[in-house]
């Protein structure tokens, strides 16, 4: 009696679930009950915690295979980790399946412990993520000597230009479905371009890219860890700062303390022999990336709320963001048809 041809399944025709699964089963049996998934953010990964070596671990699954040698995730890590930036270890990679495993931190995210810290304590961990920023400047030599793909991206003008146009494309568009009058959006269209080119004329050094509170761990040793810097490229001494005092604040931070934090990066600079910044200088620099930042992020709040339907979890940002990009336009004293638009509608609905 003849058997019956065997089926070949494209893995990838698999669930993330269902693929990781049949992986471990593979190489490192697990049960089905004991593999609990973690929650997403806006990725197109899943993220799933599993047992490992009488530990856990967590199943990072991407939605196609990869080669392990020029993944962005795999490359960045290697550089970070080169320097002891404080990255999760790498546990074991299946490219071929789309899977890497790594180092459980936890689920102590920063911008979580930071809801329930002291003053003191608030400010302490502030401090440790800034050093952690000056940190991965001084890495900048190392990425173009490993010549990682980080030292091989930039936020050039082509790339801040178009995350400026991903805000025009979906605040205006996909959230508000409003055309905007030819006049309006040639003012507008003007004042972005000079945001873009005058943040890409500026010095560069290597950058997380998104440097949150939400992207910072604080492990079972109190230790702070970075994840998500697949992203990370070349861009403006102030990028990581601005990420991680400005993105997702509901309430915006005071004057003086982002003063103090501004200065407190310099020093941290100082220390590690990095080129001297005028304080001033830095300053502009920091509202101007500020500007663009926020848009950009208003950008993603928008189609994340508008195409993607989080509306629950985005929506609540878009406001206070857009309050301070107009602060940062106010102090800069610049962008007249940006202020407009953005005083026009702040206190609408972005129902």
């Amino acid at each position: 009696m003849s058997q019956a041809p065997q089926i070949n399944v494209n893995k990838f025709d698999l669930p993330a679930r269902a693929r990781l699964a049949r992986h471990l089963s593979e190489h490192h049996p697990v049960k089905d009950k004991d593999i609990h998934a973690l929650t997403p953010d806006a990725s197109t990964r899943e993220y799933f915690r599993i047992p490992w070596k009488r530990k856990h671990a967590v199943a990072c699954v991407y939605p196609e295979p990869f080669d392990p040698e020029f993944h962005p995730f795999l490359d960045v890590t290697r550089l970070f980790s080169e320097v002891n930036l404080p990255v999760p270890e790498i546990l074991a990679i299946d490219g071929a399946s789309g899977i890497i495993i790594q180092e459980d931190l936890g689920d102590r995210q920063l911008h979580q412990v930071l809801e329930a810290a002291s003053e003191e304590e608030y400010e302490a961990y502030q401090e440790r993520a800034i050093s952690l920023i000056a940190d991965i400047q001084a890495a900048t030599p190392k990425a173009h000597e490993l010549k990682s793909i980080a030292s091989r991206l930039a936020f050039d003008e082509a790339k801040l230009a178009w995350e400026l146009q991903f805000f025009m494309d979906h605040y205006f568009g996909s959230l508000r479905q409003e055309t905007l009058t030819h006049g309006e959006a040639a003012e507008l269209k003007v004042e972005l371009n000079d945001i873009a080119a005058e943040l890409a004329a500026r010095p560069r050094v290597l950058c997380h890219r998104d440097y949150h509170a939400a992207n910072l761990m604080v492990d079972g040793k109190d230790r702070l860890r970075i994840v998500d810097h697949q992203d990370a490229r070349l861009g403006p001494a102030s990028y990581d700062l601005v990420s991680l005092l400005l993105d997702r604040q509901l309430e915006m931070p005071s004057l003086a303390e982002i003063r103090a934090h501004r200065l407190y990066l310099l020093e941290e600079r100082r220390l590690r022999g990095l080129e001297a910044l005028d304080p001033d200088d830095f300053a502009k620099e920091f509202r101007l990336m500020a500007v663009q930042r926020g848009l950009k992020a208003i950008g993603t709040f928008s189609y994340q709320t508008a195409v993607c339907g989080r509306g629950e979890t985005y929506a609540r940002y878009i406001q206070p963001t857009f309050r301070v990009v107009l602060q940062a336009t106010d102090w800069l004293d610049r962008f007249p048809a940006l202020r407009r638009a953005i005083k026009q509608r702040i206190n609408q609905s972005v129902e």
